[in-house]
């Protein structure tokens, strides 16, 4: 054989494997580091919609939220409310109230409205389980503080008014 025959094959060039495996992995730098670029930009927002201040002044980050039931039924285990001493009934049927006591308060109602039978029809009482009306009282203040703290200062005052807190 002659000499540039013997390298001459039927199959296509596949070249040096370990130059072959370096070039694969730079690829792989290369894409991750773009993807990374990337992922950076978009997290960060790339807009400009509120000019230089907006740019200079980082934004908050937001904390996670919590359900409001949890401190809630929390502050409820902890309150050892007298009404619950053999035991504080399903978080199901108790976590029902305190949005309806954020509501009924944003309309302009009292803790008395709400807990009068006749009117509001918010005293909180199931069908197998009660509360006294001195741990009623503790109870929407637990609600309140929990899903609507902006209304915990009036039904503070509220409560102190009628002797009850």
């Amino acid at each position: 054989m002659s000499g540039p025959e013997r390298f001459v094959t039927k199959q296509p060039h596949r070249g040096h494997p370990a130059r072959a495996s370096a070039t694969i992995g730079r690829m792989r730098r290369t894409l991750a580091a773009t993807a990374a670029v990337l992922a950076t930009l978009v997290l960060a927002g790339c807009s400009d919609s509120g000019g230089d201040a907006a740019a200079s002044t980082p934004s908050p980050k937001p904390s996670p939220s919590v359900a409001p039931v949890i401190p809630f039924m929390k502050s409820v285990e902890k309150a050892r409310l007298a009404s619950y001493e053999t035991g504080i009934p399903p978080f199901q049927e108790l976590e029902v109230f305190p949005p309806k006591w954020c509501k009924a308060l944003d309309e302009g109602h009292s803790v008395e409205w709400m807990f009068d039978m006749s009117q509001g029809g918010l005293y909180p009482v199931g069908q197998e389980w009660g509360t006294e009306k001195g741990d009623a009282y503790q109870l929407v203040v637990l609600g309140v503080k929990a899903y609507c703290p902006k209304r915990s200062a009036s039904v503070l005052e509220e409560l102190r008014g009628l002797g009850a807190y």
